[in-house]
């Protein structure tokens, strides 16, 4: 099969032969006339759900799981990783079971599924750091309690989410990274000291940095400083235009560096639903007339409703970046993060065959996704 578009790399006509699940040869097009921008598949490593599908409910299903593939089809997402946040201990471990049963039992579901995000439940019982965390089951790190959930998940964990301020929490740090499981900071209330503490016992990464923070923190010792000047650290970042002012994109990329940033949706169970006021994990959530979830009667948040085809654009309006430049952050970056192969998220023979075609110009909202390949497949999608 072949592709033909303007490649987001070159801004050049290509046409890209895919042989099974990889592509085989990127030669110049001689097609005149019209074509969609031709790009990578987009990677998402911070999936909680999407339109009344969560990976955190106490009746989550295959099906559910299949509903938020669908939904990322039509985003441009061929692959993303399901983020697990702070839940009974049982939940998290039935969930767990029914991801690595729904993967063993599809192809294309295990195309889909680049690892399993644990987002607490060892993060700050704080309110501000904690964010829409249900405060009843937040604890501190328990590396059997994660031993037993890797089990279930078949290894499939591949990123933990917690916080350092924890006893015992740099010894969890040392324990998964040696295990190959990457160490995130987020949602926490650490010291800069503690921060530091993490990062040397093998944190590399942190969950949307910025978000989930206390609305007053010291001017100049504060996490966020902390993680923003640490080299060793990616950061994970949600551009849907509420979560961070533009001149805090700005400063993030710009003292971070493109290499160093991840675009992650960290799309919600009400994510693409209508305003009104919704009850999530027993915490009381409003969608909001513009789009956002936040806590009623709060400046906090409560995760995302937005995809990817969304902030691909708003880190562009942001930042003056082009495709070329962004593209790499929902790609490359957290496809080295993930220790994925070296082709990934590029158009060159050998690269996986996961693509996306879409239309773009300066000053749409998002991208128009014309067509999703997964795998070397064209993969359904919801009408």
């Amino acid at each position: 099969m072949i592709y033909q578009g303007i490649s987001v790399f070159t801004n050049k006509p290509i046409d890209v032969k895919v042989q099974g699940k990889f592509i085989q040869e990127v030669t110049p097009s001689k097609t005149k006339g019209h074509l969609p921008y031709i790009s990578p598949g987009f990677l998402d490593i911070q999936v909680n759900g999407y339109m009344g599908n969560d990976y955190s409910l106490e009746d989550f299903s295959v099906d559910q799981l299949l509903k938020i593939i669908s939904h990322l089809n039509r985003s441009g997402t061929t692959q993303h990783v399901p983020t697990i946040i702070t839940s009974p201990r049982e939940r998290i471990l039935m969930n767990l079971k029914t991801i690595s049963r729904a993967i063993r039992c599809s192809e294309d579901i295990a195309h889909a599924i680049a690892g399993i995000h644990l987002e607490g439940p060892f993060i700050s019982p704080k309110d501000g750091p904690r964010g829409a965390h249900n405060a009843a089951h937040v604890r501190p790190p328990d590396l059997s309690e994660f031993q037993q959930w890797q089990e279930a998940a078949e290894g499939r964990i591949t990123i933990v989410t917690l916080s350092p301020e924890w006893d015992g929490a740099i010894q969890f740090i040392k324990a998964i990274s040696a295990a190959g499981v990457t160490a995130a900071i987020g949602h926490t209330a650490a010291s800069p000291g503690q921060i530091k503490a993490a990062v040397e016992a093998g944190a590399r990464l942190s969950t949307h940095l910025g978000n989930a923070s206390h609305p007053m923190i010291p001017r100049l010792k504060n996490y966020i400083w902390e993680q923003l000047a640490e080299d060793r650290l990616m950061a994970g970042m949600i551009c849907d235009g509420f979560h961070l002012p533009k001149s805090v994109v700005q400063v993030f990329t710009r003292t971070k560096g493109l290499e160093r940033l991840i675009l992650v949706s960290d799309a919600a169970y009400l994510g693409g639903l209508k305003p009104g006021l919704y009850k999530w994990n027993d915490v009381d959530v409003q969608v909001f007339d513009d789009g956002h979830l936040g806590l009623p009667g709060t400046e906090a948040l409560a995760g995302a409703a937005h995809l990817l085809d969304w902030d691909i654009p708003r880190f562009m309006e942001f930042t003056g970046y082009s495709l070329k430049e962004t593209i790499p952050l929902c790609t490359q970056n957290p496809a080295r993060l993930l220790r994925m192969s070296d082709h990934y998220g590029r158009l060159e023979p050998g690269a996986p065959a996961n693509l996306v075609l879409f239309d773009y110009e300066p000053g749409m909202d998002r991208l128009r996704i014309m067509k999703t390949i997964r795998c070397g497949k064209e993969v359904n999608v919801l009408e």
